[in-house]
C-alpha cells in the first residue's frame, strides 16, 4: 500500500466549502483518471483545463480536505476534484444565488 500524502497542514474542514451545491466552476488543470474512476483506464483524461462543471455534491478525505463532485458538461463525467484544482466560472454578479466569502 502506497503512503497517503498530505498536501499541506490547512484544514480545510475548519471553514464551510468554498463551492455550493449547484455553482458553476471551471477546471484549473486537467484531470487524468488515477485508477479511482471505474470502466477508464489509468491515465484517460476526465476533465480537461478550462472545462465547465457544476457541483454536484461535497464530501471530505481524511478529514482534512473537502471533495467536490463535479459533473463536466462536455465530457460527461463526474469528477470529485480539490479546491485547488477548481475556480468560479462565474463572478458574485453573474449568478442569484450567494456564493461563500
Amino acid at each position: 500500500m502506497s503512503n497517503i500524502v498530505r498536501d499541506s497542514d490547512v484544514v480545510e474542514l475548519d471553514a464551510p466549502p468554498t463551492f455550493i451545491y449547484g455553482q458553476k466552476v471551471k477546471s484549473r488543470r486537467t484531470i487524468r483518471n488515477d485508477g479511482t474512476y471505474a470502466g477508464r483506464e489509468i491515465g484517460d483524461v476526465l476533465a480537461k483545463k478550462g472545462e465547465i462543471g457544476y457541483v454536484v455534491s461535497i464530501g471530505t478525505f481524511l478529514q482534512q480536505f473537502y471533495i467536490y463532485g463535479v459533473e463536466f458538461l462536455d465530457s460527461g463525467n463526474r469528477v470529485g476534484m480539490k479546491r485547488k484544482e477548481l475556480e468560479p466560472a462565474e463572478t458574485r454578479e453573474d449568478i442569484d444565488i450567494p456564493l461563500p466569502e
